[in-house]
């Protein structure tokens, strides 16, 4: 059951024992088995979350975006899913959803991302990769492998991290 204060749409499939914290937002989402959500997180429609995650506080994780099982996703991380955004078209008309394309994102199992990285769109992070606090992810991270650094780069590589 959601907190006082949070906004959990009727579309929204919850895993057994979730546990969501005040001020979330999740609507067309999933989220897996015993995943705990922090205080101001959203999920965005079309969105997965795995079971036994820990989503951190005031991370953003938008449409196109998943996570399997046993991720770690620290404080204020953000997601993208689009690698041109606009508000407008070329004739100075709103954008519509027909005029973006969604780039999807994985992130695999057993994976952490450190607080307040930045995940671009139409990449994968690799089952237990770690992303460093404030890094840039520009590219996909091998498994197994620590990066960070804008541009995040391979400070270390190998499953034995």
């Amino acid at each position: 059951m959601a907190p006082e204060f949070s906004r959990v749409a009727p579309d929204v499939e919850l895993g057994r024992d979730v546990k969501l914290y005040a001020f979330v937002n999740l609507y067309g989402c999933r989220v897996g088995d015993e995943t705990r959500v922090g205080t101001f997180v959203e999920i965005q429609k079309g969105a997965t979350v795995g079971a036994r995650c820990k989503i951190s506080s005031h991370t953003f994780i938008c449409e196109g975006v998943t996570i399997e099982d046993e991720v770690f996703v620290g404080h204020g991380v953000m997601f993208t899913n689009d690698r041109r955004p606009r508000a407008t078209r070329p004739d100075g008309t709103p954008q519509t959803e027909e005029d973006w394309k969604l780039e999807a994102t994985v992130v695999r199992r057993g994976a952490s991302i450190g607080s307040n990285a930045t995940i671009l769109c139409g990449l994968e992070i690799g089952e237990r990769a770690v992303v460093g606090a404030g890094a840039v992810v520009t590219r996909s991270v091998p498994a197994g492998a620590v990066v960070a650094g804008n541009p995040a780069r391979i400070i270390k590589s190998g499953a034995g991290c």
